[in-house]
């Protein structure tokens, strides 16, 4: 396999490819990161270069190919409770306003990768109901949805090596919420059975997902053009109950894209909430 990375025209249709394939938004500063991930691709397959590889690709018959191209350019970095102040909000405001209206909560995980996001909600609706017991008593239902379905089957496989465990979750929650098997660790049943996990494309329909009370959609925005950003957070909107709330990564807003959405402040950081209609 050759060392060299693709030809600048390879590049450039490689680009186009790829966000017409899932809206991702490639810089030409990526360059080498694509070369190296694509490689990887290449020598699985066989290919004797990455430029026949391109060629197959961009002629789309091999739907495999397709499928292992987008997990290598979509599958990023995810931890454990990331950033905190999310599940900190989550369990000191969202929860005990919607246990009010006792009625059942869905929470929408977007993006979920292999979990740990989707779980990490689960475990912080245990850790409210233990902290109030019989607050929440209706069910939570968890939804977690990603692009690629090697992740999606990971996910609820539940089962997380020694590595993935220790990015972002302390000995005390790994203890509780987890059991040690062989090399790796596996989720408990109760934080299990609040999430389901399917495969979604951000950039198709979201009707069959149903309506939410919450949308977690963090350090995913970044990476589509302004013109996508726009398209998606009108249609989330559309998928919130009144009221609803999106929750965005630290360096993403709404704002300038959609006016469907007013600021609100908590002491642990800034969430989205639905206007009223």
């Amino acid at each position: 396999m050759e060392n060299s990375p693709i030809a600048v025209h390879e590049y450039d249709t490689f680009r186009h490819y790829l966000e017409d394939a899932c809206g991702i938004v490639l810089g030409e500063n990526k360059h080498y990161l694509v070369t190296s991930r694509l490689k990887r691709v290449a020598e699985d397959f066989s290919f004797p270069s990455l430029s026949e590889m391109m060629s197959t690709l961009v002629k789309g018959n091999d739907k495999k190919l397709r499928e292992t191209v987008i997990d290598a350019m979509t599958t990023n970095e995810t931890m454990w409770f990331r950033d905190v102040y999310p599940f900190e909000i989550l369990k000191k405001d969202l929860l005990p306003e919607l246990a009010k209206k006792n009625a059942p909560v869905r929470i929408w995980s977007a993006a979920s990768s292999t979990g740990q996001e989707a779980y990490s909600i689960s475990m912080s609706v245990s850790e409210f109901q233990k902290s109030n017991p019989g607050k929440l008593s209706s069910k939570v239902e968890i939804v977690g949805t990603d692009i690629s379905q090697t992740v999606v089957n990971q996910a609820k496989s539940g089962c997380y090596d020694e590595l993935s465990v220790i990015r972002g979750l302390s000995t005390e929650r790994r203890d509780k919420f987890f059991t040690k098997k062989d090399d790796s660790w596996q989720l408990q049943q109760e934080i299990m059975m609040r999430a389901r996990f399917t495969e979604l494309n951000l950039l198709s329909n979201y009707t069959l997902l149903g309506q939410f009370d919450i949308i977690f959609c963090r350090n995913v925005l970044i990476y589509f053009s302004s013109e996508m950003k726009k398209d998606i957070l009108e249609r989330m909107a559309k998928t919130l109950k009144p009221g609803g709330t999106l929750i965005l990564g630290g360096s993403e807003s709404p704002t300038g894209y959609t006016k469907a959405f007013a600021m609100v402040r908590y002491g642990d950081g800034v969430v989205y909430r639905l206007h009223d209609s």
